[in-house]
């Protein structure tokens, strides 16, 4: 037990409880800071800010178990630049943004860019080098509904003798026109943006969620942008009202969100939460996520950025968060031809997601889109219709539909097939489950590797609170309601410690599958 320290600003710190709860405890935790209670929270991943910078803090966390000390010692600051002071009214009417992107210029190295309390109407700001951007609680900085107000990020620049081309702009896992976001950042480094304050896009009093597939002037903009960007890290804002995915941090390295609160309509279209895409070591830590679309994508761009700009999206660990209403709590994919290795997705909930774990891939994104070292453990998934979904199959894309995407005999094996390794599900809780507990269909060319699933107890709905669906977004396959599993196409599958209740007795069904191992599966 205790508490760890996650990270350190100069006007506030994170740190992250050490138990064994998921995201949350039942009784709360009072955090002091200098004999003050700064905090009373139920959440493992507290955010403590207001602090004064290069200064000695002793921090006690008091729960049931305990109480526990550490110091900590914020960091130094430069200068403290208060947007204020350099025009910006806070009124909600006046554009702030040149103020703001004034202060942003004007920062030194070290120094902290402070958005005192207030609604600051803006139209994209752009990041720098080594500095703060910290919004004070009850500062909101409001996005512009106009969106022939937005700068245009370039999908790509080409030299002049066209032998070297740099990708600017992003749209769907290609380089495309798109119109900046409200925080950009193109090549920064160290940069944080932190405090109790709100980036809200404003979408909803703007043109962003009609017509989505509609290209009108640029592609829609992300709430963040992060394009080759090394050690950002954002914490304890309020992130909501996104024209497109909220978060995108694009070929960046070392990349952190703490404790964020992330909000979308849940009928708003494609607002997922956190896409990281072609990234190397991404954490997504203490953060609530609730939007129209996944909450957690990980991603690595379709075939053009694999083939010439080729970046596996390796260490992603997502920890301590909820995530709500989703499509997917944590998907993989469908934008994957670069690969994703090596994610650790553990101590979260899911409530009432369409799916838990989303894994989705197709023929033609090629054979650099290998999926591996996915682990899964010590989750509650409650209300989630399909807890473990893989799906080679995802009808994405204009040929989406086509006889080579969907064809579910064997083709030949080429340069544009994909594979799976392994995938393991350990130490999980599910509730009220409605369609099917696992479904997994890989590629009858080129099987999944291997499916491991152990230590589970899952319960259904009964039958009358059930409502047949499609469980993977495919072709020619049939809806399912109080399924407990189904897998094709998968070489290796071990099913250890499973306890399942409430489904349908025809179930489960394997087919194709290489080496089937059970052990102490119970099926009532």
């Amino acid at each position: 037990m205790g508490f760890s320290e996650v990270a350190v600003f100069s006007r506030g710190f994170v740190i992250e409880r050490e138990n064994e709860e998921f995201f949350e405890t039942a009784d709360s935790a009072k955090v002091f800071v200098n004999g003050s209670l700064m905090k009373e929270t139920k959440e493992n991943v507290i955010s403590v800010f207001s602090l004064k910078p290069d200064t000695v803090y002793d921090v006690k966390v008091v729960d049931k178990t305990g109480t526990f000390e550490k110091k900590v010692i914020t960091k130094c600051e430069s200068v403290l630049l208060n947007v204020r002071a350099f025009g910006a009214r806070g009124d909600g009417t006046s554009d702030d943004t040149g103020s703001i992107s004034c202060a942003i210029a004007s920062c030194l190295p070290g120094g902290t860019v402070f958005v005192p309390e207030g609604t600051y109407l803006v139209r994209p700001l752009f990041m720098k080098d080594n500095i703060t951007l910290y919004l004070d609680k009850g500062a909101v900085l409001l996005g512009e509904t106009d969106r022939t107000k937005y700068p245009i990020l370039p999908g790509m620049v080409f030299s002049e003798d066209w032998d070297k081309e740099e990708n600017f702009g992003s749209w769907e896992g290609n380089p495309l026109d798109q119109f900046a976001s409200l925080i950009t950042g193109v090549g920064v480094k160290d940069l944080a943006v932190i405090g109790e304050g709100t980036i809200d896009g404003n979408a909803q009093n703007s043109d962003w969620w009609v017509d989505v597939r509609v290209k009108r002037i640029a592609w829609r903009p992300n709430l963040i942008f992060l394009n080759r960007c090394k050690n950002p890290v954002f914490a304890g804002i309020t992130i909501k009202n996104s024209p497109c995915w909220a978060v995108h941090p694009y070929y960046s390295e070392d990349v952190r969100f703490l404790n964020l609160h992330i909000e979308n309509p849940p009928d708003s279209p494609n607002t997922d939460g956190i896409d990281p895409e072609s990234c190397i070591n991404t954490l997504i830590l203490g953060t609530t996520i609730s939007v129209g679309d996944d909450c957690v994508a990980i991603k690595s761009g379709k075939l053009y950025m694999a083939r010439q700009h080729f970046r596996r999206t390796n260490n992603v660990t997502v920890r301590n968060c909820r995530f709500e209403r989703g499509h997917g709590g944590v998907t993989i994919g469908s934008e994957i031809s670069g690969g994703v290795e090596n994610v650790y997705v553990t101590k979260s909930i899911f409530k009432d997601t369409d799916r838990g774990i989303r894994v989705k891939s197709r023929r033609g994104r090629g054979d650099r889109a290998h999926i591996s070292g996915i682990v899964c453990e010590n989750m509650l998934m409650d209300g989630v219709r399909m807890p473990l979904t893989v799906n080679m199959f995802y009808f994405c894309d204009p040929d989406g539909h086509s006889p080579y995407v969907q064809n579910q005999e064997a083709l030949p094996v080429d340069e544009g097939t994909p594979s799976i390794g392994s995938i393991e599900f350990r130490d999980l809780t599910c509730k009220n489950t409605e369609n099917c507990f696992i479904c997994a269909y890989g590629l009858p060319e080129r099987y999944v590797e291997r499916i491991a699933v152990k230590n589970v107890n899952v319960s259904f709905l009964p039958p009358d609170k059930r409502r047949p669906v499609l469980p993977v977004m495919m072709d020619n396959f049939p809806e399912m309601a109080g399924k407990s599993m189904f897998l094709k196409n998968i070489e290796s599958v071990e099913i250890e410690n499973v306890v399942m209740e409430g489904q349908d007795i025809q179930s489960p069904e394997f087919i194709n599958v290489g080496n089937l191992k059970t052990k102490d599966l119970s099926i009532d």
